[in-house]
């Protein structure tokens, strides 16, 4: 019996090590592609330091505070990471960059139909969703 919860207890460990690693190497993969951005100016960095930030904060908050303490990026992925909340000058960039995209995309698929209207619909949403945030609490 002993032998029993022991196994048990054992294979909880593994499962949870598991999944911590899954969302640290998340994490590590968000952030070397946001990382991308910072030499890449059509490149986005936040969406993925977001993804990082919120992959490490279960796996290793350590690393999620050195991403929040960073100067210029730091404070309004936790502002987004704890409230949900976008600053105005966030939701205007977001929103810009949504919208070149959607300008290159049509450019680049305006004989594909398919692939267009999947493409500017995918980023119609993405611009639903930035719309509906609730304004960061500075920016009042």
């Amino acid at each position: 019996m002993r032998y029993r919860q022991t196994q048990l207890a054992s294979r909880g460990t593994t499962r949870h090590r598991r999944v911590m690693w899954s969302w640290r190497i998340l994490g590590l993969i968000s952030f070397a592609f946001g990382a991308i951005g910072l030499f890449l100016p059509i490149w986005p960095t936040t969406v993925f330091w977001i993804v990082a930030a919120l992959a490490f904060a279960r796996s290793n908050p350590a690393w999620a505070e050195w991403i929040y303490a960073r100067p210029k990026i730091g404070p309004p992925i936790r502002t987004f990471v704890e409230t949900g909340a976008l600053s105005h000058a966030g939701k205007a960039a977001a929103l810009g960059g949504m919208g070149l995209s959607a300008a290159v995309i049509g450019f680049a698929f305006w004989k594909r139909p398919v692939p267009l209207s999947i493409a500017l619909s995918i980023l119609g949403f993405g611009a639903l969703f930035v719309m509906t945030r609730p304004r960061a609490p500075s920016d009042s």
